[in-house]
């Protein structure tokens, strides 16, 4: 796991309770605040997966080119 999947889960964790706080006290706004914060961290979630897909890819042509 990268740095930027750690931050796009917790992200989502995170606008969740926003969401659902906003939720039990009728709050409309913690509630959309919640929810974007929820698409910011799906979005940094994936961006690290991508990171991660490309770091595997070069470091397997690293050990391919090695032999």
């Amino acid at each position: 796991m990268n740095r930027n999947q750690i931050k796009g889960r917790f992200a989502v964790v995170a606008g969740r309770l926003q969401q659902l706080v906003g939720e039990m006290t009728g709050s409309a706004r913690l509630q959309v605040k919640g929810e974007a914060a929820q698409v910011e961290g799906k979005v940094q979630w994936g961006v690290g997966d991508v990171e991660a897909v490309v770091a595997l890819r070069s470091s397997k042509r690293r050990v391919l080119q090695a032999r």
